[in-house]
């Protein structure tokens, strides 16, 4: 067997632990190095037979590192880690905010072309896999129209903003598709969806002692940018029931092309990709592992610069040899 490509992740939260869980299931890849702006010292990892570093010591290792898998945040990390990081390593990210994605995508370019790196941006399951299959719907079916549906799960950014309401101790939001904008959908109607006929949102609340609930629901419900566009729905209930029963972070949806052949567009076709998660950060880690084994041979095959799922070939993402894909997978 060849060397193993070495990777080092960046960050250590949910998604940090999810990647370093995934490498071990891929044995052509070696787990080498976490970096942290914690104290290194405090880091207790679930390998700790690899080393943690301060983040000031990342460039000292660039000769050691294959692959960087960034696991920060899209709001403030990824948008000045990736392109930094980008001269010096091969990347992947999870950049998510889709508004900004063309500008990243600009910015790591920049970088890794100056470096001679392959940047993959944006990896995960939306933007992503579901990303991938709106791109071949849409070149299967030409004539159609395109979906989206998420959850039911656990939206983080959602529950964050409910906690920073005064007078919340804990919250957990979730995002919920409407069975018959679903039904109309897989009938072949074509609808046209407003937000609020595509999702619903539902809100469990752990409000502070003497809190006034009345307020906490109406500034939860009339929320701009996060709820009230949507109908919502707000439950109080206890820390002991929270941690009982909304503990998990699952997730996953629906990508759906509705489209039309034939001579005269008479023939109805539909293409439908779902994902049921049990954790989102241990699946979107599991894409972001795969895209790191892509981008190291990319970038062996003499590519550089900025890259998205779009560009790879899905041979790159797995450890098996063309050979072995054509007999088993074909």
């Amino acid at each position: 067997m060849s060397n193993p490509i070495r990777v080092a992740i960046l960050g250590y939260g949910n998604l940090g632990r999810g990647v370093e869980l995934a490498i071990r299931q891929n044995p052509d890849l070696q787990l080498v190095a976490f970096f942290t702006r914690r104290d290194p010292a405090t880091l207790r990892t679930l390998t700790p037979q690899v080393p943690v570093y301060s983040i000031d010591q990342v460039l000292a290792m660039k000769d050691d590192v294959d692959v960087m898998i960034l696991c920060g945040g899209s709001a403030t990390d990824l948008p000045l880690q990736s392109p930094e990081y980008a001269k010096y390593f091969n990347i992947v990210d999870s950049f998510d905010t889709h508004a900004k994605i063309p500008e990243h995508f600009k910015a790591c370019d920049q970088s890794a072309q100056q470096g001679g790196k392959v940047a993959l941006i944006s990896a995960g399951w939306d933007p992503g896999m579901f990303s991938l299959q709106r791109l071949l719907g849409n070149c299967i079916l030409p004539q159609g129209s395109d979906y989206t549906f998420w959850g039911k799960g656990v939206s983080q950014g959602h529950s964050d903003a409910i906690r920073r309401l005064e007078g919340v101790q804990d919250a957990k939001q979730y995002t919920v598709p409407v069975p018959e904008a679903l039904a109309r959908v897989r009938s072949g109607e074509n609808p046209v969806l407003t937000t609020r006929e595509k999702h619903t949102r539902e809100c469990y609340v752990v409000a502070k002692p003497g809190a006034d609930l009345a307020r906490i629901e109406n500034e939860i419900k009339t929320m701009p940018n996060y709820f009230a566009d949507y109908d919502t729905s707000v439950t109080f209930i206890s820390q002991e029931e929270m941690q009982r029963d909304h503990s998990g972070i699952p997730h996953g949806g629906f990508v759906m092309r509705s489209g039309v052949t034939g001579v005269d567009g008479e023939t109805k076709q539909m293409i439908e990709y779902s994902l049921k998660l049990g954790s989102n950060p241990e699946f979107t880690a599991s894409v972001l592992v795969c895209c790191a084994r892509a981008v190291y041979r990319m970038n062996q095959s003499g590519m550089t610069g900025a890259k998205t799922i779009f560009d790879v070939a899905p041979a790159y993402f797995s450890p098996k040899s063309g050979e072995e894909l054509r007999k088993e997978l074909l």
